[in-house]
């Protein structure tokens, strides 16, 4: 069964910038090329953060500004160093929360949840950018046909995993809901295929009359030991 990942997905013509990029820069860059962030490069092309309009727009929150509060928190120390920053270098939230191309789909969303972080660049094995993903690439990955779906449930799970049992399971694809239904020969292989499908790419939700012929699962609990002398 294929597992999909990041460079499936990711936008590998990527916008970025380098430490020294000024301010001004940076602004007319995401205002003329309508995104939100842009990931700041070091010499050697090494992800080093990333410049988001939410740290673009320190520099207007905090106007005016000069003295911190009593007893200010880190955080809202930070953003006003933010605010007073003149280049990428100062503006930048580091370090970045990067992906590499080889990450799986749900691990690239779980990161993103972890972090509350919209987008991931993309870094080879020597953190170079070599992409960036959205949150939007992401869901591509639900808009894939019911033909697509049901011919790897079929292929990457069935004659894959279920190869003996497999022409006796029905499978059915709308919009994204898969139906499984026929008869397996065992119960833990009904519940392999459903656990599998689910795991396929653009899978909904998964819906399952599988039947058996032997309950092989009764067998894996574990027998009481037996009394000695």
């Amino acid at each position: 069964m294929r597992t999909w990942r990041v460079e499936d997905v990711m936008t590998r013509d990527v916008v970025s910038v380098t430490e020294d990029a000024s301010y001004r820069e940076l602004v007319d860059l995401l205002v003329g090329k309508r995104i939100s962030a842009v990931p700041v490069v070091d010499a050697l092309g090494r992800v080093a953060g990333v410049v988001s309009e939410a740290d673009l727009l320190r520099k207007i929150e905090y106007a005016g500004v000069d003295h911190p509060r009593i007893l200010e928190r880190r955080r809202r120390r930070d953003q006003r160093a933010k605010a007073s920053a003149r280049t990428a270098a100062g503006l930048m939230s580091a370090p970045p929360v990067v992906a590499m191309g080889r990450t799986s789909i749900a691990a690239a969303a779980r990161r993103m949840d972890a972090h509350h972080v919209k987008r991931l660049p993309v870094t080879d094995d020597l953190g170079r950018l070599v992409g960036i993903a959205s949150r939007g690439d992401l869901l591509r990955i639900c808009r894939r046909s019911d033909e697509q779906i049901r011919d790897d449930v079929r292929t990457g799970v069935l004659r894959t995993f279920l190869v003996d049992e497999a022409d006796g399971v029905t499978v059915q694809v709308r919009d994204g809901v898969v139906t499984l239904s026929g008869k397996a020969e065992r119960r833990s292989s009904a519940e392999l295929a459903r656990r599998l499908t689910r795991q396929v790419a653009g899978v909904v939700a998964v819906v399952s009359s599988l039947t058996w012929s032997f309950d092989d699962r009764k067998f894996d609990k574990p027998h009481p030991p037996y009394a000695t002398d």
